[in-house]
């Protein structure tokens, strides 16, 4: 999910910081070394930033985790 992360807010040419101070005008209480870890695929995303993210980016949930496999029951 970190590639995804990173290629979404590469899209909107956003640093992490100007990215971290929108969630956190969003009410999101995180900092540019969390945020660099879910990148890093270090540490699991929140719900609520995932949230705050999709309206930023304006994107479906799908592009989140595109490309991952095993997130659903096979058919």
């Amino acid at each position: 999910m970190g590639g995804n992360l990173k290629k979404l807010r590469m899209e909107k040419k956003l640093s992490q910081e100007k990215l971290c101070a929108e969630l956190q005008r969003r009410g999101c209480d995180i900092g540019r070394n969390t945020y660099a870890k879910y990148e890093a695929g270090e540490l699991n995303i929140r719900a609520s930033v995932l949230i705050e993210l999709k309206k930023i980016y304006g994107c479906p949930y799908e592009a989140f985790f595109e490309g991952l496999e095993g997130a659903g029951p096979e058919a």
